[in-house]
């Protein structure tokens, strides 16, 4: 069970041996996010059958759809970063993105079947969902110590898998309750994101009040008396683009980039699975629930483990994981094995990469460029996921899934080989401005 407590990324380190806390501000972002993810993961679990088997669209088709739904995020998410940085406006920005993905539920069920008023609403999802990840993760690691970075965006990651785990149990529900009425689905999802929103208003708080002057402890604790204080962390200056100054950080945007870029959607491995297994519609909403699982057990572990063992390591194992998952989609062994496998490795995967991919390029960000840099970061991988998942539907369009899958497995092992001799390790000195000019 995880301790509320308030903390900020400018508090001095905690002395050896007392135990540190999650940040309560950070267990306030998870709740928001659980109830966040139920309402979008309610949709995303249904929405590959209502488009393809619904629908009759066709895998190019879907893979436009999904593609440019995530690619409408990329502006959005660098002009977001740079709002929410510039006077600190953090929870407003990221408050305006979860009330847009919110009301886009509302466009999925007055869409009816035209697929552009559909394609018009995930974009709305996106966009909300583009808007308030960075100013979100720029507020945990503005309030959590540099050294447990990994430890809490695991917590925050953690508690948004619990939602995920939710999001497609009640959505099974409702369509065996209804006889399959996507419609209702929609409708609660927008009911439990509006609830997220209020959330949001009520337990996160504003701006932060000017960064106090350091006090060095004791190993008990305490201020030391008669001690110099340390001097507040500088503040960047300068546009967005003041981060990528950092030869390092141009690094982990590259290879954020190359990863993402090799990366298949979860929507086609779940489709994949589902033609493989010959699984009855009814029961594909509960695919998602394995990987999700799987996530949540290991999402802390793994940023603990992150925070001990260096950031770099377990982003490349977990990309690594989802490497062995393609394999296991080609391999010729039994159904339930490679069931079990690929959303087993899938949840690793999202373990090891998701939150520690932040917490890696988190120190490397000045004070008051944590949104925008963070969102340079989630642009770059969204956009190459983009032509990612364009590319793999339009080869399984043209040449069937099995070679879409090995093109994808060629494309994730030669990007692996990039990223371990590109991915820099992170600095000693989160706030110290050398340091974010390091290799």
């Amino acid at each position: 069970m995880y301790l509320a407590t308030t903390g900020r990324r400018d508090a001095p380190p905690t002395p050896t041996g007392v135990r540190r806390r999650v940040p309560g501000t950070v267990l306030a972002l998870g709740a928001v996010s659980l109830v966040t993810d139920v309402s979008s993961e309610m949709v995303t679990a249904v929405l590959p059958l209502y488009l393809v088997l619904g629908l009759g669209l066709s895998p190019l088709q879907f893979g436009l759809l999904d593609g440019l739904s995530t690619g409408a995020t990329a502006l959005v998410r660098l002009l977001g970063g740079a709002t929410a940085d510039r006077g600190g406006r953090h929870k407003q920005v990221a408050g305006l993105g979860y009330a847009l993905s919110a009301c886009s539920r509302l466009g999925l069920l007055l869409a009816g079947g035209a697929t552009g008023w559909i394609a018009t609403a995930l974009a709305a999802d996106r966009l909300g969902k583009g808007v308030r990840t960075a100013p979100r993760d720029a507020l945990i690691t503005l309030h959590s110590p540099p050294d447990d970075l990994g430890r809490a965006f695991g917590t925050h990651r953690a508690m948004d898998t619990t939602g995920a785990l939710l999001g497609p149990l009640a959505a099974f529900a409702l369509l065996s309750a209804t006889a399959e009425a996507y419609e209702a689905v929609f409708a609660v999802s927008f009911c439990v994101g509006a609830f997220g929103v209020l959330l949001w208003l009520l337990l996160v708080p504003g701006r932060r009040s000017a960064p106090p002057r350091h006090e060095p402890l004791d190993t008990a604790g305490a201020p030391t008396a008669g001690a110099p204080t340390a001097p507040a962390p500088p503040r960047a200056r300068g546009g967005l683009l003041a981060a990528p100054r950092s030869p390092a950080y141009r690094r982990i945007v590259l290879c954020a980039a190359l990863l993402g870029a090799a990366t298949v959607g979860d929507s086609f491995l779940y489709l994949l699975l589902q033609r493989r297994l010959d699984l009855d519609a009814t029961w594909f909403p509960f695919l998602p629930l394995g990987a999700a699982a799987v996530y949540l057990l290991l999402a802390v572990p793994a940023g603990r483990l992150a925070d001990r063992t260096g950031r770099r390591r377990p982003l490349l194992y977990g990309h690594g994981a989802l490497l062995l998952a393609y394999g296991l989609l080609l391999a010729p062994l039994p159904g339930g094995a490679v069931l079990v496998g690929v959303l087993g490795l899938l949840g690793v995967f999202y373990a090891a990469t998701d939150g520690v991919l932040m917490a890696l390029a988190g120190p490397f960000l000045a004070e008051g460029r944590q949104a925008g840099g963070l969102a340079l970061v989630q642009t770059a991988q969204a956009l190459a996921r983009l032509g990612a998942a364009v590319a793999f539907g339009a080869v399984w369009t043209a040449s069937g899934p099995e070679t879409a899958l090995v093109a994808a497995l060629v494309a994730l092992a030669a990007a692996l080989c990039c990223a371990a001799r590109l991915l820099p390790k992170a600095p000693q000195a989160p706030t110290d401005p050398t340091a974010l000019r390091e290799d």
